[in-house]
């Protein structure tokens, strides 16, 4: 998409090196004093907090913390994360005020970053790096991660908006900032294959990181790098990475790691345009493709109501995106839903009053100055469309009514097993009730080493057994690209829609499967209807499993539903699930969640309960119907 339409002549289309003016400098002080009094307020406060910031050590110890007990996060969130938040709020503190009040500190916080050993996190490192099996960053040998790119971002926005005063203290802090960032991202970058660059060693299509450390190598390359041979090497090779996500992506823009990882895939798809916009005044610009405004439009086309999205994958129930980046997406897509939303996550954020949430990096923060007023005038609503299908990424959702929270809400998916940040969840399923979970996708606890590691598949987030599909046999959906949903149908109407998979070949042939079908069906009146038609080579019992934050009773029809207080002012719905009670037994296996750890926070309550139905005597072919309502 970008190579064959920019790359013979983009010597011709990108600025001279040096010569990208995309922000005001902290020392052109008229487009920084005139920002609005509640923004500036509230970042001068979050620099005068950070002035008492103590720059924690990063102890080898520290960093061998994950290697010795998997832990990811006190390395991870402790020290590296606080550390570059506190970096990037002295900065932008020092350019609204203007006085010089926060330059030491941030001095302070430039040699600390240029002193540590390795910019990304114990978790990503990979083949060389751990050849002793210590777990220990080899300095000569640089890994280009997510984190590493971010940093050389940061330490690149930093020297391009406060150069005079750096200067005025020492060149030798630019020049520090150049040699690191020199010899940890931009050579490495250049000069090496990574696997986020393309398809990796398993043949699979690159996820996040690609957009993801492009939008920061990207940053690094125009602001920091003086040779031009190589800048226009370094953004020729971005050009060609970026095309390896593009071009195999869905082309209903969907993004099969969940909502929560637009901000890093498609967003961060975004940031990568609007570099490369702003870098050729206009001459590298794609924002007119479909793929760029489905993309865009994943997100809302993923929204069920009151802050709450479909969590398929590793995603979260609850989200925090950038609000900026939305709005500025859809403001260069044409899509007017989009920017609303982008609104109305920064009315939820108090962007007007707070200032920009700590995911809104520096880079991002610079960007969205030049729109920030718009922003904040526009009405703020999510969008909620009626029905979405995405067939390439097998997802269906729908709502009893547009453009509102309340009824019914379906989402199902097909799939395969072998998806980024994949769960075992062919079939799966959430319903909604008035914007209230009722059957719900867990979503991923706090990442450890085992979540990436072999024995993914035995964290019961990640099993089928856990999600609202069957289990047959006794045997749970299989791992990897090739079990998968087939034979997929999907129809909808005024009432509602319906979606038909087969699901055989989602799992092992142990399982004994001839056939089996699910249709899910959503009558906007009626509830959610649930049809399993199987045919079996044996069989010898079938359980179905449905998650839910709700407590459970039985009665003559199936299960009544509780409505539960989760916490923070949110209660889940209320509702039930009729079934053949004459064929079936239930069991309610309860999990209290105060020692789980949840990835941004326990969205579920005190507790969650699997309820198991179980066919008795099941006969080698039928049908087990579920209909869920209020």
């Amino acid at each position: 998409m970008l190579t064959e339409r920019y790359l013979d002549d983009l010597s011709s289309r990108l600025v001279s090196t040096g010569t990208w003016h995309p922000f005001p400098k902290a020392h052109e002080r008229a487009p920084w004093t005139s920002v609005s009094d509640g923004l500036r307020s509230a970042h001068i406060e979050r620099g005068i907090s950070a002035l008492k910031f103590d720059w924690p050590v990063a102890p080898a110890t520290l960093f061998l913390d994950y290697t010795r007990t998997g832990n990811r996060s006190r390395y991870q969130t402790q020290v590296r994360d606080a550390r570059r938040e506190t970096l990037s709020d002295l900065v932008f503190a020092e350019c609204l005020e203007g006085e010089g009040r926060f330059l030491d500190r941030i001095i302070d916080g430039i040699w600390a970053t240029c002193e540590e050993s390795f910019w990304g996190v114990p978790a990503h490192l990979k083949g060389r790096q751990n050849r002793d099996g210590g777990g220990l960053p080899d300095v000569t040998d640089p890994v280009v991660d997510l984190f590493a790119a971010e940093a050389g971002a940061l330490l690149a926005w930093t020297d391009y908006l406060l150069e005079q005063q750096l200067d005025t203290v020492s060149t030798l802090i630019r020049d520090r900032i150049r040699l690191e960032t020199e010899r940890r991202i931009l050579i490495p970058a250049l000069e090496r294959h990574f696997n986020w660059m393309g398809p990796n060693e398993h043949g699979r299509r690159p996820n996040n990181w690609n957009p993801w450390i492009c939008s920061n190598w990207l940053a690094c390359s125009l602001v920091l790098d003086t040779d031009p041979d190589r800048q226009i090497a370094s953004v020729s090779k971005i050009l060609k990475t970026v095309d390896c996500f593009l071009d195999p992506h869905p082309a209903d823009g969907g993004c099969d790691e969940g909502p929560n990882y637009w901000n890093h895939a498609a967003g961060s798809i975004h940031d990568v345009l609007e570099i490369l916009y702003s870098a050729t005044n206009g001459r590298i610009d794609i924002y007119d493709d479909p793929l760029i405004g489905n993309m865009a439009a994943f997100l809302y086309r993923t929204q069920i109501g009151d802050g709450y999205v479909v969590n398929f994958a590793d995603a979260q129930p609850q989200i925090d995106p950038v609000a900026t980046n939305i709005f500025s997406y859809g403001k260069r897509v044409g899509d007017p839903d989009m920017c609303h939303l982008g609104a109305w996550y920064a009315e939820q954020q108090k962007l007007a009053r707070d200032g920009f949430t700590s995911r809104a990096n520096l880079g991002r923060r610079l960007a969205a100055l030049s729109h920030l007023d718009e922003l904040l005038q526009t009405e703020a609503k999510q969008p909620l469309p009626a029905r979405v299908w995405l067939p390439d990424t097998q997802v269906a959702v729908g709502r009893s009514e547009v453009g509102s929270s309340s009824g019914y809400f379906l989402a199902v998916k097909g799939g395969n097993n072998g998806e980024s940040h994949n769960h075992n969840d062919i079939g799966n399923l959430v319903v909604f009730i008035d914007a209230k979970p009722l059957i719900i996708d867990i979503g991923v606890e706090e990442y450890t080493a085992k979540t990436f590691g072999p024995d993914r598949y035995d964290i019961w987030t990640m099993r089928s057994d856990h999600h609202t599909v069957p289990t047959i046999n006794g045997i749970e959906q299989a791992t990897g690209a090739d079990f998968q949903a087939t034979d997929l149908i999907y129809a909808e109407d005024d009432a509602g829609f319906t979606f038909t998979c087969s699901l055989k070949e989602a799992y092992p042939n142990d399982a004994g499967i001839d056939r089996w079908i699910r249709s899910a069906t959503l009558d906007t009146g009626a509830g959610v209807t649930i049809e399993d038609n199987y045919e079996m080579e044996r069989v010898e019992h079938l359980q179905m499993t449905f998650m839910t934050p709700c407590e459970i009773e039985q009665d003559d029809r199936g299960v009544v539903l509780r409505e539960v207080e989760m916490g923070n002012g949110r209660k889940s719905a209320s509702g039930r699930i009729d079934f053949d009670t004459a064929k079936m037994e239930i069991k309610v296996d309860t999990y209290p969640l105060a020692n789980v750890k949840f990835k941004r926070g326990n969205p579920w309550g005190e507790n969650l309960y699997r309820l198991r139905v179980l066919a008795t005597n099941p006969p080698l072919s039928g049908t087990l119907t579920w209909h869920i309502t209020r």
